[in-house]
């Protein structure tokens, strides 16, 4: 079920800065977009139903985390934007996100696809240091993270948001069909910047995972379209 195209971090503030990023992109071709917090929370729904009309796909990644009740109604608004991915945080536990797929399943326009919903295990710029000294979770991160993925499997979510190196682990904790969307994907000639646990588009493709997310560097590349091009071959090398 994996998916081709390499899913970009739009990591701007600005509808004008997303607008001139996708100048240097054929208009016909369809992508696969992350709308994160910096620029949802500035632009509001209207980035969505704008990226929407230009045919390309969306993940809303809001992380919601919050009692059952709020998720369930955010998630009702979410659902009308037509999204096709959004996601909570597994920490908010089984019943919020029992509560968050109601609210995506209730309100999802009749004939509508209804939004897949995935759950955040540990970000990727959490070391494992950093998860005992910030979170008091005394075992292995990689414990906590498959923890996290089978109570979201539990509450009948998609898949997880995790980091390449533990999509393995998931799965042999996960039904067949549970997926794993993973960030921190860098090409060998990229920087890491603040992201801890990453890997290359097709080691992440020989571990498994079935979608890649990447920002920088092909945002903050000097051509974006040959980056996303090159970065979708390495992507694609190994064939499902």
């Amino acid at each position: 079920m994996s998916e081709n195209r390499p899913i970009i971090a739009l990591d701007f503030a600005t509808q004008s800065e997303v607008a001139q990023f996708l100048v240097g992109f054929p208009k016909d071709e369809a992508l696969f977009v992350k709308i994160g917090m910096e620029l949802f929370y500035q632009t509001g729904p209207e980035i969505v139903t704008w990226l929407k009309s230009l045919g390309h796909d969306v993940f809303l990644d809001l992380k919601l985390h919050d009692i059952p009740n709020t998720v369930c109604q955010a998630m009702k608004g979410i659902a009308k934007l037509g999204v096709s991915i959004t996601n909570v945080h597994a920490a908010g536990g089984v019943e919020m996100m029992q509560a968050a797929k109601a609210g995506l399943e209730a309100g999802t326009p009749i004939g509508k696809q209804v939004p897949k919903l995935i759950a955040v295990t540990q970000l990727t710029s959490t070391s494992e240091a950093a998860m005992h000294r910030d979170q008091l979770i005394e075992v292995p991160l990689i414990e906590s993270v498959k923890h996290y993925a089978s109570k979201t499997a539990e509450a009948g979510l998609a898949g997880v948001v995790c980091s390449a190196l533990e999509v393995e682990a998931i799965k042999s904790v996960t039904p067949a069909n549970f997926f794993c969307l993973t960030p921190g994907i860098r090409p060998k000639s990229a920087t890491i910047g603040d992201q801890k646990r990453v890997v290359t588009p097709a080691k992440a493709k020989a571990i498994g995972s079935d979608y890649i997310v990447v920002g920088r560097p092909i945002t903050q590349a000097d051509n974006p379209y040959k980056s996303y091009l090159e970065i979708q071959a390495e992507w694609q090398t190994i064939k499902d």
